[in-house]
């Protein structure tokens, strides 16, 4: 490439290089008021940014917020049957996926014969007064809503030793467990084996809870959802165990 050495330095492109003006050249005062001034460097990309990163998170988290509010519900839980873990008088939120766990605590409707005062197994000799709990509930669901854990799943071996479960011949942890009282029919030696499709549920407060031990096993198609907490604006939500 040739490099210019000489030649009228006003001449346009020559050297690169801009025509400085004399003060003959130089603006007025009134000039300069109409001519646009440079704006710092930086400052007008941050300032408009901002708030359009702003604005996307806003939108972002409105989006997940009513995302996962479409899958959840709210419920008051009204008896003690899952304290210590769950309080009477505690708001829970439920979400309702298609995976239950063991350990999970869910929401469900319970079979008709799930009557406090007079629970009603489907099968004669079980739950109530007998060495095995109730391994087959009556076929009509029933309207109300119970909330409990899921202690054993389709195929496994349940029964129970001072309200503690035995889970195919194994002792779980159940650290969350309120002991029962030693007036308290918590003990229901003779294993019984969950029907397919079906959960056992059983609450926290094992002394008082009128649960699958009475009036057998649920369909999943009975369980609600899943309890979860939820931070946030409840927009991460985690199952509690």
């Amino acid at each position: 490439m040739r490099e210019d050495r000489g030649g009228d330095a006003s001449r346009p492109g020559a050297a690169g290089l801009k025509r400085r003006p004399g003060r003959a050249d130089a603006p007025t005062m009134d000039q300069i008021a109409a001519i646009p001034g440079e704006l710092p460097l930086g400052r007008p990309v941050r300032r408009r940014i901002v708030p359009r990163a702003l604005a996307l998170a806003a939108l972002a988290l409105a989006a997940a917020w009513l995302a996962l509010h479409h899958h959840v519900s709210q419920y008051t839980v009204t008896s003690g049957s899952m304290e210590p873990t769950l309080q009477v008088g505690e708001r829970v939120a439920v979400v309702r996926s298609g995976a239950v766990q063991v350990g999970d605590i869910v929401v469900f409707h319970p079979p008709a014969g799930a009557r406090p005062t007079d629970p009603q197994c489907g099968a004669g000799g079980q739950g109530t007064g007998s060495s095995q709990a109730c391994d087959l509930a009556v076929p009509q669901e029933s309207g109300a809503v119970f909330v409990k854990r899921v202690v054993a799943g389709p195929g496994d071996a349940v029964s129970l030793l001072d309200g503690y479960v035995v889970l195919n011949g194994s002792h779980p942890a159940e650290p969350y467990v309120e002991p029962c009282a030693a007036q308290d029919a918590c003990s229901f030696p003779t294993s019984i084996t969950v029907p397919a499709g079906e959960y056992y549920l059983l609450g926290d407060n094992r002394g008082v809870s009128d649960d699958s031990r009475f009036w057998g096993p649920v369909p999943r198609g009975w369980i609600i959802g899943t309890v979860v907490r939820c931070s946030l604006l409840d927009t991460v939500c985690h199952t509690v165990r």
